[in-house]
Protein backbone atom coordinates (compact mmCIF):
# COMPACT_ATOMS: atom_id res chain seq x y z
CA UNK A 1 0.00 0.00 0.00
CA UNK A 2 1.62 3.18 -1.14
CA UNK A 3 1.65 6.29 0.91
CA UNK A 4 0.58 9.49 -0.73
CA UNK A 5 1.16 12.98 0.72
CA UNK A 6 -1.97 14.89 -0.14
CA UNK A 7 -1.36 18.40 -1.31
CA UNK A 8 -3.00 20.54 1.32
CA UNK A 9 -3.94 24.03 0.21
CA UNK A 10 -3.91 26.50 3.12
CA UNK A 11 -6.68 29.05 3.29
CA UNK A 12 -5.45 32.62 2.83
CA UNK A 13 -5.85 34.62 6.05
CA UNK A 14 -5.86 38.38 5.45
CA UNK A 15 -4.37 40.06 8.53
CA UNK A 16 -4.93 43.72 9.44
CA UNK A 17 -2.55 45.30 11.95
CA UNK A 18 -4.02 47.86 14.36
CA UNK A 19 -1.77 50.19 16.38
CA UNK A 20 -2.55 52.93 18.92
CA UNK A 21 -0.88 55.44 21.24
CA UNK A 22 -2.79 57.55 23.77
CA UNK A 23 -0.77 60.76 23.28
CA UNK A 24 0.87 62.50 20.34
CA UNK A 25 4.19 62.78 22.16
CA UNK A 26 7.02 61.23 20.14
CA UNK A 27 4.93 60.53 17.04
CA UNK A 28 6.97 63.06 15.08
CA UNK A 29 10.01 60.77 15.30
CA UNK A 30 11.09 58.85 12.20
CA UNK A 31 10.55 55.51 13.98
CA UNK A 32 7.90 55.84 16.69
CA UNK A 33 5.93 53.49 18.90
CA UNK A 34 3.29 52.90 16.21
CA UNK A 35 6.03 51.71 13.87
CA UNK A 36 7.44 49.46 16.61
CA UNK A 37 4.01 47.91 17.25
CA UNK A 38 3.53 47.28 13.53
CA UNK A 39 7.00 45.76 13.13
CA UNK A 40 6.29 43.22 15.89
CA UNK A 41 2.92 42.35 14.37
CA UNK A 42 4.43 41.92 10.89
CA UNK A 43 7.06 39.55 12.31
CA UNK A 44 4.35 37.49 13.98
CA UNK A 45 2.31 37.28 10.77
CA UNK A 46 5.43 36.22 8.86
CA UNK A 47 5.91 33.37 11.36
CA UNK A 48 2.44 32.11 10.44
CA UNK A 49 3.10 32.11 6.70
CA UNK A 50 2.73 28.32 6.55
CA UNK A 51 -0.84 28.78 7.85
CA UNK A 52 -1.62 31.08 4.95
CA UNK A 53 -1.36 34.35 6.90
CA UNK A 54 -0.65 37.47 4.82
CA UNK A 55 -0.27 41.06 5.99
CA UNK A 56 -2.60 43.62 4.44
CA UNK A 57 -0.79 46.77 3.27
CA UNK A 58 -3.32 49.23 4.73
CA UNK A 59 -2.22 50.88 7.97
CA UNK A 60 -4.68 51.32 10.81
CA UNK A 61 -2.78 53.69 13.11
CA UNK A 62 -4.45 55.83 15.80
CA UNK A 63 -1.86 58.21 17.22
CA UNK A 64 -3.02 60.45 20.05
CA UNK A 65 -6.30 58.60 20.80
CA UNK A 66 -7.42 57.08 24.10
CA UNK A 67 -8.32 53.41 24.37
CA UNK A 68 -11.15 54.28 26.75
CA UNK A 69 -13.62 54.81 23.90
CA UNK A 70 -14.12 53.82 20.25
CA UNK A 71 -14.14 57.34 18.79
CA UNK A 72 -10.98 56.74 16.73
CA UNK A 73 -10.67 57.27 12.95
CA UNK A 74 -8.43 54.29 12.13
CA UNK A 75 -10.53 51.95 14.29
CA UNK A 76 -13.71 53.08 12.54
CA UNK A 77 -12.03 52.46 9.15
CA UNK A 78 -10.97 48.99 10.33
CA UNK A 79 -14.52 48.12 11.43
CA UNK A 80 -15.84 49.31 8.04
CA UNK A 81 -13.36 47.03 6.25
CA UNK A 82 -14.35 44.09 8.48
CA UNK A 83 -18.01 44.63 7.67
CA UNK A 84 -17.08 44.83 3.98
CA UNK A 85 -15.46 41.38 4.21
CA UNK A 86 -11.89 42.60 3.57
CA UNK A 87 -10.29 41.29 6.80
CA UNK A 88 -9.97 37.78 8.29
CA UNK A 89 -7.79 38.45 11.32
CA UNK A 90 -6.84 41.47 13.47
CA UNK A 91 -3.35 41.55 14.93
CA UNK A 92 -2.32 43.93 17.75
CA UNK A 93 0.79 44.27 19.90
CA UNK A 94 -1.24 44.15 23.15
CA UNK A 95 -4.96 43.81 23.91
CA UNK A 96 -5.25 47.30 25.38
CA UNK A 97 -4.07 48.80 22.07
CA UNK A 98 -7.49 47.89 20.69
CA UNK A 99 -9.51 48.86 23.78
CA UNK A 100 -9.25 49.44 27.52
CA UNK A 101 -13.00 49.17 28.03
CA UNK A 102 -14.48 45.73 28.64
CA UNK A 103 -17.88 46.88 27.37
CA UNK A 104 -16.48 48.40 24.16
CA UNK A 105 -14.35 45.34 23.52
CA UNK A 106 -17.32 43.00 24.04
CA UNK A 107 -19.21 44.93 21.36
CA UNK A 108 -16.25 44.74 18.98
CA UNK A 109 -15.83 41.01 19.63
CA UNK A 110 -19.49 40.50 18.71
CA UNK A 111 -18.79 42.28 15.41
CA UNK A 112 -15.68 40.17 14.82
CA UNK A 113 -17.54 36.92 15.44
CA UNK A 114 -20.45 38.02 13.26
CA UNK A 115 -18.06 38.42 10.31
CA UNK A 116 -15.84 35.43 11.12
CA UNK A 117 -12.83 37.55 12.07
CA UNK A 118 -10.33 36.31 14.65
CA UNK A 119 -8.22 38.42 17.00
CA UNK A 120 -4.56 37.91 17.97
CA UNK A 121 -2.34 39.68 20.49
CA UNK A 122 1.36 39.33 19.66
CA UNK A 123 2.86 39.69 23.14
CA UNK A 124 0.11 37.83 24.97
CA UNK A 125 -0.01 35.00 22.43
CA UNK A 126 -3.60 33.87 22.20
CA UNK A 127 -6.18 33.49 19.47
CA UNK A 128 -9.90 34.03 19.94
CA UNK A 129 -10.74 31.10 17.73
CA UNK A 130 -10.13 28.96 20.84
CA UNK A 131 -12.22 29.00 24.04
CA UNK A 132 -9.10 29.33 26.19
CA UNK A 133 -8.03 32.34 24.15
CA UNK A 134 -11.39 34.01 24.76
CA UNK A 135 -11.15 33.37 28.50
CA UNK A 136 -7.62 34.75 28.65
CA UNK A 137 -8.75 37.77 26.65
CA UNK A 138 -11.52 38.65 29.13
CA UNK A 139 -9.12 38.35 32.06
CA UNK A 140 -6.49 40.54 30.41
CA UNK A 141 -9.07 43.10 29.36
CA UNK A 142 -10.41 43.34 32.90
CA UNK A 143 -6.90 44.15 34.12
CA UNK A 144 -6.50 46.69 31.30
CA UNK A 145 -9.69 48.48 32.37
CA UNK A 146 -8.56 48.39 36.01
CA UNK A 147 -5.22 49.92 34.96
CA UNK A 148 -7.03 52.69 33.08
CA UNK A 149 -9.12 53.55 36.14
CA UNK A 150 -5.99 53.62 38.31
CA UNK A 151 -4.31 55.95 35.81
CA UNK A 152 -7.36 58.25 35.91
CA UNK A 153 -7.23 58.39 39.71
CA UNK A 154 -3.50 59.16 39.63
CA UNK A 155 -4.09 61.90 37.06
CA UNK A 156 -6.75 63.54 39.25
CA UNK A 157 -4.47 63.33 42.28
CA UNK A 158 -1.61 64.81 40.25
CA UNK A 159 -3.76 67.75 39.13
CA UNK A 160 -4.91 68.40 42.70
CA UNK A 161 -1.30 68.30 43.98
CA UNK A 162 -0.18 70.68 41.23
CA UNK A 163 -2.95 73.15 42.07
CA UNK A 164 -2.08 73.04 45.77
CA UNK A 165 1.46 74.06 44.80
CA UNK A 166 0.10 76.88 42.67
CA UNK A 167 0.95 75.27 39.33
CA UNK A 168 -1.21 75.55 36.24
CA UNK A 169 -2.52 72.00 35.78
CA UNK A 170 -3.84 72.25 32.25
CA UNK A 171 -7.14 73.13 30.65
CA UNK A 172 -8.13 75.78 28.16
CA UNK A 173 -5.84 78.83 27.98
CA UNK A 174 -7.31 81.98 29.54
CA UNK A 175 -7.41 85.48 28.14
CA UNK A 176 -4.45 87.48 29.43
CA UNK A 177 -1.95 84.64 29.56
CA UNK A 178 0.04 82.37 27.25
CA UNK A 179 0.78 78.78 28.24
CA UNK A 180 4.49 77.98 28.05
CA UNK A 181 5.57 74.32 28.13
CA UNK A 182 8.35 73.59 30.60
CA UNK A 183 9.86 70.39 32.05
CA UNK A 184 7.48 69.15 34.74
CA UNK A 185 4.43 70.99 33.40
CA UNK A 186 3.19 74.21 31.83
CA UNK A 187 3.45 77.73 33.18
CA UNK A 188 1.32 80.82 32.63
CA UNK A 189 3.12 83.88 31.28
CA UNK A 190 1.47 87.28 30.96
CA UNK A 191 0.39 88.35 27.47
CA UNK A 192 0.73 92.13 27.71
CA UNK A 193 -1.88 93.08 25.11
CA UNK A 194 -4.46 90.65 26.42
CA UNK A 195 -3.71 91.60 30.03
CA UNK A 196 -4.55 95.21 29.25
CA UNK A 197 -7.84 94.07 27.69
CA UNK A 198 -8.70 92.07 30.83
CA UNK A 199 -8.04 95.08 33.05
CA UNK A 200 -10.27 97.24 30.85
CA UNK A 201 -13.10 94.69 31.15
CA UNK A 202 -12.83 94.80 34.95
CA UNK A 203 -12.82 98.62 34.87
CA UNK A 204 -15.79 98.68 32.47
CA UNK A 205 -17.84 96.49 34.79
CA UNK A 206 -17.10 98.70 37.81
CA UNK A 207 -17.88 101.85 35.82
CA UNK A 208 -21.10 100.56 34.24
CA UNK A 209 -22.33 98.71 37.32
CA UNK A 210 -23.71 95.49 35.82
CA UNK A 211 -22.94 92.67 33.42
CA UNK A 212 -25.02 93.53 30.36
CA UNK A 213 -23.57 97.02 29.82
CA UNK A 214 -20.10 95.47 30.22
CA UNK A 215 -21.00 92.83 27.60
CA UNK A 216 -22.19 95.59 25.26
CA UNK A 217 -18.90 97.45 25.78
CA UNK A 218 -16.95 94.29 24.90
CA UNK A 219 -18.97 93.96 21.71
CA UNK A 220 -18.40 97.62 20.85
CA UNK A 221 -14.64 97.20 21.30
CA UNK A 222 -14.61 93.96 19.29
CA UNK A 223 -13.10 91.99 22.19
CA UNK A 224 -13.33 88.20 22.04
CA UNK A 225 -12.37 85.16 24.07
CA UNK A 226 -8.79 83.83 24.00
CA UNK A 227 -7.59 82.66 20.58
CA UNK A 228 -5.32 79.60 20.63
CA UNK A 229 -4.27 76.62 18.56
CA UNK A 230 -4.30 72.95 19.59
CA UNK A 231 -1.31 70.67 19.14
CA UNK A 232 -3.07 69.28 16.10
CA UNK A 233 -3.10 72.77 14.57
CA UNK A 234 -6.84 73.44 15.05
CA UNK A 235 -7.71 77.11 15.80
CA UNK A 236 -9.90 77.61 18.88
CA UNK A 237 -11.61 80.48 20.69
CA UNK A 238 -12.11 83.97 19.33
CA UNK A 239 -15.87 84.03 19.95
CA UNK A 240 -17.90 86.97 21.19
CA UNK A 241 -17.76 87.69 24.91
CA UNK A 242 -21.34 86.96 25.99
CA UNK A 243 -22.76 87.26 29.50
CA UNK A 244 -21.49 83.84 30.61
CA UNK A 245 -17.97 84.46 29.29
CA UNK A 246 -17.71 87.89 30.94
CA UNK A 247 -18.97 86.52 34.26
CA UNK A 248 -16.43 83.67 34.14
CA UNK A 249 -13.65 86.16 33.41
CA UNK A 250 -14.66 88.52 36.23
CA UNK A 251 -14.77 85.68 38.80
CA UNK A 252 -11.55 83.88 37.81
CA UNK A 253 -8.94 84.16 40.61
CA UNK A 254 -6.17 83.45 38.09
CA UNK A 255 -6.14 87.21 37.40
CA UNK A 256 -4.91 87.99 40.93
CA UNK A 257 -2.20 85.34 40.80
CA UNK A 258 -4.16 82.46 42.31
CA UNK A 259 -5.44 79.08 41.09
CA UNK A 260 -8.71 77.33 41.87
CA UNK A 261 -9.25 73.61 42.41
CA UNK A 262 -12.85 72.61 43.14
CA UNK A 263 -13.90 74.95 45.96
CA UNK A 264 -10.39 75.81 47.13
CA UNK A 265 -8.17 78.77 46.13
CA UNK A 266 -4.36 78.52 46.26
CA UNK A 267 -1.52 80.97 45.69
CA UNK A 268 -0.31 80.58 42.12
CA UNK A 269 3.19 80.51 40.63
CA UNK A 270 2.23 83.07 37.96
CA UNK A 271 1.92 86.87 38.11
CA UNK A 272 -1.47 88.49 38.61
CA UNK A 273 -2.67 91.11 36.11
CA UNK A 274 -5.55 92.69 38.09
CA UNK A 275 -5.21 94.53 41.41
CA UNK A 276 -6.63 92.55 44.31
CA UNK A 277 -8.66 95.58 45.41
CA UNK A 278 -10.30 95.85 41.98
CA UNK A 279 -11.03 92.11 41.95
CA UNK A 280 -12.60 92.23 45.43
CA UNK A 281 -14.80 95.21 44.48
CA UNK A 282 -16.02 93.35 41.39
CA UNK A 283 -16.88 90.25 43.46
CA UNK A 284 -18.78 92.35 46.00
CA UNK A 285 -20.74 94.06 43.21
CA UNK A 286 -21.53 90.73 41.53
CA UNK A 287 -22.83 89.35 44.83
CA UNK A 288 -24.99 92.45 45.35
CA UNK A 289 -26.45 92.24 41.85
CA UNK A 290 -27.04 88.53 42.36
CA UNK A 291 -29.16 89.24 45.44
CA UNK A 292 -31.16 92.07 43.90
CA UNK A 293 -31.45 91.21 40.23
CA UNK A 294 -30.68 87.55 39.61
CA UNK A 295 -32.60 85.56 37.05
CA UNK A 296 -34.01 83.17 39.65
CA UNK A 297 -35.66 86.02 41.50
CA UNK A 298 -36.78 87.99 38.43
CA UNK A 299 -38.53 84.97 36.93
CA UNK A 300 -40.58 84.32 40.05
CA UNK A 301 -42.87 87.37 39.96
CA UNK A 302 -46.09 86.72 38.10
CA UNK A 303 -44.74 85.40 34.78
CA UNK A 304 -47.94 83.90 33.33
CA UNK A 305 -46.24 83.15 29.98
CA UNK A 306 -42.95 81.81 31.32
CA UNK A 307 -41.43 79.37 28.84
CA UNK A 308 -43.96 80.16 26.09
CA UNK A 309 -42.66 83.39 24.54
CA UNK A 310 -40.16 83.49 21.67
CA UNK A 311 -38.47 86.32 19.76
CA UNK A 312 -39.31 85.67 16.09
CA UNK A 313 -36.45 87.87 14.83
CA UNK A 314 -33.72 85.99 16.72
CA UNK A 315 -35.45 82.59 17.02
CA UNK A 316 -34.64 82.72 20.74
CA UNK A 317 -36.73 82.30 23.86
CA UNK A 318 -37.81 85.37 25.84
CA UNK A 319 -37.52 85.22 29.62
CA UNK A 320 -39.39 87.12 32.30
CA UNK A 321 -37.50 90.02 33.85
CA UNK A 322 -38.28 93.06 35.97
CA UNK A 323 -36.77 96.39 36.84
CA UNK A 324 -37.48 98.53 39.90
CA UNK A 325 -37.70 102.30 40.00
CA UNK A 326 -37.95 104.48 43.08
CA UNK A 327 -40.86 106.94 43.08
CA UNK A 328 -42.23 109.45 45.56
CA UNK A 329 -44.55 106.83 46.95
CA UNK A 330 -42.00 104.03 47.18
CA UNK A 331 -40.65 101.57 44.61
CA UNK A 332 -42.47 100.63 41.42
CA UNK A 333 -41.70 97.38 39.61
CA UNK A 334 -41.86 97.07 35.82
CA UNK A 335 -42.06 93.60 34.28
CA UNK A 336 -40.78 92.63 30.81
CA UNK A 337 -40.21 89.62 28.57
CA UNK A 338 -36.61 89.88 27.34
CA UNK A 339 -34.93 88.18 24.35
CA UNK A 340 -32.18 85.85 25.62
CA UNK A 341 -29.90 86.87 22.73
CA UNK A 342 -30.20 90.52 23.77
CA UNK A 343 -29.55 89.55 27.37
CA UNK A 344 -26.34 87.71 26.43
CA UNK A 345 -24.94 89.93 23.67
CA UNK A 346 -26.49 93.32 24.41
CA UNK A 347 -29.65 95.19 23.40
CA UNK A 348 -28.29 96.20 19.99
CA UNK A 349 -28.16 92.54 18.91
CA UNK A 350 -32.00 92.27 18.70
CA UNK A 351 -34.51 94.55 16.89
CA UNK A 352 -36.99 94.17 19.73
CA UNK A 353 -35.12 93.13 22.87
CA UNK A 354 -38.01 93.51 25.32
CA UNK A 355 -41.79 93.69 25.54
CA UNK A 356 -43.85 94.93 28.53
CA UNK A 357 -45.09 91.84 30.35
CA UNK A 358 -48.48 93.23 31.37
CA UNK A 359 -49.35 94.31 27.81
CA UNK A 360 -48.30 90.96 26.36
CA UNK A 361 -50.13 88.91 28.99
CA UNK A 362 -53.29 90.99 28.59
CA UNK A 363 -53.22 90.49 24.82
CA UNK A 364 -52.74 86.72 25.14
CA UNK A 365 -55.44 86.49 27.81
CA UNK A 366 -57.89 88.31 25.52
CA UNK A 367 -57.13 85.87 22.72
CA UNK A 368 -57.72 82.95 25.11
CA UNK A 369 -61.00 84.49 26.24
CA UNK A 370 -62.16 84.86 22.64
CA UNK A 371 -61.27 81.29 21.77
CA UNK A 372 -62.52 79.39 24.82
CA UNK A 373 -65.91 81.11 24.95
CA UNK A 374 -66.82 80.21 21.37
CA UNK A 375 -69.23 77.33 20.99
CA UNK A 376 -66.84 75.57 18.60
CA UNK A 377 -64.10 75.36 21.19
CA UNK A 378 -65.83 75.12 24.57
CA UNK A 379 -66.07 71.34 24.28
CA UNK A 380 -62.39 71.01 23.29
CA UNK A 381 -61.24 73.18 26.21
CA UNK A 382 -63.49 71.31 28.62
CA UNK A 383 -62.10 67.97 27.47
CA UNK A 384 -58.53 69.21 27.99
CA UNK A 385 -59.42 70.47 31.49
CA UNK A 386 -60.94 67.11 32.38
CA UNK A 387 -57.79 65.33 31.15
CA UNK A 388 -55.61 67.53 33.35
CA UNK A 389 -57.84 66.93 36.37
CA UNK A 390 -57.72 63.17 35.76
CA UNK A 391 -53.90 63.31 35.68
CA UNK A 392 -53.47 65.44 38.79
CA UNK A 393 -56.54 64.51 40.89
CA UNK A 394 -57.60 60.99 39.83
CA UNK A 395 -59.72 60.66 42.99
CA UNK A 396 -61.77 63.77 42.18
CA UNK A 397 -65.17 63.23 40.48
CA UNK A 398 -66.14 66.22 38.31
CA UNK A 399 -69.35 66.82 36.38
CA UNK A 400 -68.39 67.65 32.73
CA UNK A 401 -71.31 70.12 32.59
CA UNK A 402 -69.67 72.13 35.38
CA UNK A 403 -66.44 72.34 33.38
CA UNK A 404 -68.33 73.44 30.27
CA UNK A 405 -70.20 76.05 32.28
CA UNK A 406 -66.91 77.34 33.70
CA UNK A 407 -65.44 77.60 30.21
CA UNK A 408 -68.45 79.57 29.03
CA UNK A 409 -68.17 81.94 32.01
CA UNK A 410 -64.48 82.74 31.65
CA UNK A 411 -64.03 85.93 33.68
CA UNK A 412 -65.53 84.79 37.02
CA UNK A 413 -63.54 81.57 36.88
CA UNK A 414 -60.31 83.39 36.00
CA UNK A 415 -60.77 85.83 38.87
CA UNK A 416 -61.24 82.95 41.32
CA UNK A 417 -58.08 81.12 40.19
CA UNK A 418 -54.75 81.17 42.00
CA UNK A 419 -51.68 82.27 40.06
CA UNK A 420 -50.53 78.66 39.67
CA UNK A 421 -53.93 77.60 38.35
CA UNK A 422 -53.86 80.42 35.80
CA UNK A 423 -50.44 79.28 34.57
CA UNK A 424 -51.73 75.71 34.26
CA UNK A 425 -54.76 76.85 32.26
CA UNK A 426 -52.65 78.91 29.86
CA UNK A 427 -50.20 76.03 29.28
CA UNK A 428 -53.10 73.67 28.64
CA UNK A 429 -54.37 75.90 25.84
CA UNK A 430 -51.39 77.85 24.41
CA UNK A 431 -48.49 76.18 22.59
CA UNK A 432 -46.36 79.28 22.02
CA UNK A 433 -46.38 83.07 21.72
CA UNK A 434 -44.12 84.85 19.19
CA UNK A 435 -43.11 88.51 19.19
CA UNK A 436 -42.19 89.83 15.73
CA UNK A 437 -40.59 93.19 16.54
CA UNK A 438 -39.94 94.51 12.96
CA UNK A 439 -43.61 93.98 12.04
CA UNK A 440 -44.89 94.79 15.53
CA UNK A 441 -47.08 91.69 15.68
CA UNK A 442 -47.78 89.02 18.25
CA UNK A 443 -48.74 85.48 17.18
CA UNK A 444 -50.53 83.11 19.54
CA UNK A 445 -50.47 79.41 18.59
CA UNK A 446 -52.94 77.16 20.42
CA UNK A 447 -52.45 73.52 21.24
CA UNK A 448 -53.74 70.59 19.24
CA UNK A 449 -57.48 70.11 19.69
CA UNK A 450 -58.40 73.75 19.25
CA UNK A 451 -60.30 74.20 15.93
CA UNK A 452 -57.92 74.93 13.03
CA UNK A 453 -59.35 78.34 12.19
CA UNK A 454 -58.40 79.52 15.68
CA UNK A 455 -55.01 77.84 15.86
CA UNK A 456 -52.94 80.91 15.07
CA UNK A 457 -53.58 84.61 14.63
CA UNK A 458 -51.28 87.60 14.31
CA UNK A 459 -52.38 91.04 15.41
CA UNK A 460 -50.62 94.40 15.58
CA UNK A 461 -49.16 94.87 19.02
Amino acid sequence: MSKRDPKIECKRVRCAIYTRKSTEEGLEQEFNTLDAQRESAEAFIASQKAEGWVCLPDRYDDGGFSGGNVDRPALKRLIDDIEAGLVDCIVVYKVDRLSRSLMDFARMMATFEEHGVSFVSVTQQFNTTHSMGRLTLNILLSFAQFEREIISERTRDKIAAARRKGRWAGGRPVLGYDLVSLPGGGRLEVNRDEAERVRRIFDAYLELGSLMPAVAECARQGWTTKKWTTKAGKPMGGRALDKGAVYALLTNPVYIGKVRHNENIYEGMHDGIVDADVFDRVQANLRLNGRTGGSRLSNAHGALLKGLVRCASCDCSMIHHFASKKTGGGTKRYRYYVCTKAQKLGWASCPGPSLPAMDLESFVLERIREVVTRDATVDAVARRALELLAERRPDLVVDPDEIIGAAESFDPVWDAMTHGEREDLIRAIVARVEWDAPNETISVTFREGIPAEDAEEAVAA
